[in-house]
């Protein structure tokens, strides 16, 4: 069964985020369980950890189905020690608030090297920061993102997230999320059934479609291979729609929350309802 849903807000509380999912119709969804431009944040409040788990309840979407994102500020790949650890405890923070929530994934950027020491060496801090993070934490799936590998952000290669679970411990509480635009912006095609078939070839061979435990369905602004992450939506971008009418009608995309950041939040219901429409009978 496919659960598609898109990136809700939370503003005035994370209790607020699965009521403004279900008036969109949405079966999944993400959310910032803090403000995501921010280092530190309010812990959060044992009503708002209750009410929360209330409404997730009440509009009937699994916490398996919710996504969510932890805050841009975060670099587990930082090369200096200093800005390394603020990031390792935030990071921490972000998965500790995913265990209050009694929610079992966490997607963030692996990180970027700044071109201060190399890919190899930056991927194996990120391993090293999720493992760090494992040891301290239970039941949250670190879920890596793909980027579209603007300036020197890493995870831009299937390769290099293959990289980075092999550095991870626990391979069981590790994960990836596969963003579309990200996805055909670092240079794999989506634009025809025939693409999408060798790309996502390419993904099961190098991670492993066991390891695929979210997706962000987003169209593209800029070309293939552009390296540049701007999204647009659903069949107004240069990928098209038959990515997408691929993915609602491939099993290996079911049981799995499939969320929109497509860049107008007023068609997330048009958007949600079109994507449904593709599920060939």
């Amino acid at each position: 069964m496919k659960y598609v849903g898109a990136h809700v807000s939370a503003a005035g509380g994370v209790e607020n985020a699965p009521l403004n999912a279900a008036k969109i119709g949405a079966k999944a969804f993400a959310l910032f369980t803090k403000n995501q431009r921010q280092w530190k944040a309010k812990p959060l409040s044992e009503k708002s950890i209750t009410d929360f788990k209330t409404n997730l309840e009440q509009v009937g979407i699994a916490p398996e189905q919710v996504l969510p994102h932890d805050s841009y500020l975060i670099n587990l790949g930082h090369p200096e020690p200093e800005p390394l650890e603020k990031s390792r405890n935030a990071f921490l923070d972000e998965m500790q608030r995913c265990e209050q929530l009694g929610l079992p994934l966490l997607n963030f950027h692996p990180g970027a090297h700044l071109g201060k020491c190399s890919e190899e060496q930056s991927l194996a801090i990120v391993a090293d920061s999720i493992n760090r993070t494992l040891a301290q934490t239970e039941g949250v799936t670190a879920v890596i993102e793909n980027t579209a590998g603007q300036g020197t952000n890493l995870g831009y290669r299937f390769e290099h997230l293959a990289a980075i679970i092999d550095g991870v411990e626990d391979k069981s509480r590790v994960g990836v999320c596969l963003d579309t635009c990200h996805t055909f912006t670092a240079g794999y095609d989506l634009r025809t059934a025939e693409v999408c078939e060798a790309t996502f070839a390419e993904f099961d061979r190098l991670v492993g479609f066991n390891y695929l435990r979210g997706m962000h369905l987003n169209d593209s602004k800029p070309d293939l291979g552009s390296r540049v992450d701007r999204h647009h939506s659903i069949g107004k971008g240069k990928i098209g729609l038959e990515c997408f009418r691929y993915i609602m009608n491939d099993p290996r995309f079911d049981d799995i929350p499939l969320v929109l950041e497509t860049i107008d939040e007023t068609l997330w219901p048009e958007e949600i309802r079109l994507l449904y429409d593709m599920v060939e009978e």
